[in-house]
């Protein structure tokens, strides 16, 4: 019996535990199996790469007798679209590994709520980049946008929204029981910043509330940072500024999906 009792409590205590620190392989598993179940979903790899592309390129030609309008958009709204698709496309697919009960059995597993979420980013990281590149070569190269600064800050800027895009998809999936509850949550947590990021009017020209609640949403730095690339030919301050404030609004966010994250599904 003692012997028992010794080779049970044994065996409890030399199984594996998560720890606090991120771990690189179990990290990048996680990425492998997401890339892998989105690569048997054609229609979601469509929504993520070709849709940014299409909107620009239908607005590229609404504004047909008047290039310079777009010129004066196309850049906000090449930040803007990565944003969107990703966090709408984040928020659902994570919350389906949630009802599937797929993230209560990997919790239960050796796998710390850090390197799921790191996963996860990292997985749709690798989307984001891909898309961000495609949609910035083309309304650039194809399109004709006229930039006077460099096109590679566009992409980096484009990349940083499209990530901020992916954690709040990945925060905002705690909160939703179902797939039509994460839809909801654009209007809440996408509409009012498209409103206030100074795309359809400039910030300073805003009632001074919707001015101050400006200055503490992300996407309004991340449409600052476009036109700081449209109008200067050398990298300013301010845009180092708003790049900064946008990576660390995405590694908050990211901060927060990983402390949200449930053991039981609901």
């Amino acid at each position: 019996m003692n012997t028992t009792m010794t080779t049970t409590m044994s065996t409890k205590t030399t199984a594996p535990a998560p720890t606090g620190a991120l771990n690189a392989s179990r990290t990048t598993a996680t990425a492998a199996r997401v890339l892998r179940q989105l690569r048997h979903d054609p229609r979601t790899i469509a929504l993520l790469i070709l849709v940014p592309c299409a909107l620009l390129l239908l607005l590229r030609y609404v504004f047909d007798g008047s290039p310079r309008t777009f010129d004066n958009i196309g850049a906000s709204l090449l930040g803007i679209f990565p944003l969107i698709t990703m966090f709408l496309v984040t928020s659902i697919a994570t919350l389906r590994e949630r009802t599937s009960g797929t993230l209560e059995r990997l919790l239960a597993m050796p796998v710390g709520k850090g390197d799921l979420i790191a996963g996860y980013a990292l997985a749709f990281g690798i989307l984001a980049i891909i898309q961000s590149a495609l949609a910035t070569g083309l309304a650039v190269w194809f399109l004709g946008l006229d930039v006077t600064g460099s096109p590679w800050l566009l992409l980096l800027v484009a990349l940083l929204d499209a990530l901020l895009g992916t954690a709040l998809g990945l925060f905002v999936s705690a909160f939703a029981a179902s797939e039509f509850q994460a839809v909801q949550f654009m209007p809440a947590v996408i509409f009012p910043q498209l409103l206030l990021c100074g795309l359809f009017a400039p910030r300073s020209t805003m009632h001074p509330v919707l001015e101050a609640i400006s200055d503490v949403l992300p996407m309004s730095y991340a449409v600052d940072g476009m036109n700081e690339v449209l109008r200067h030919t050398d990298m300013t301050a301010t845009f180092v500024r708003d790049v900064l404030i946008v990576a660390g609004c995405a590694l908050l966010v990211l901060g927060l999906g990983a402390a949200t994250l449930r053991r039981r599904t609901a």
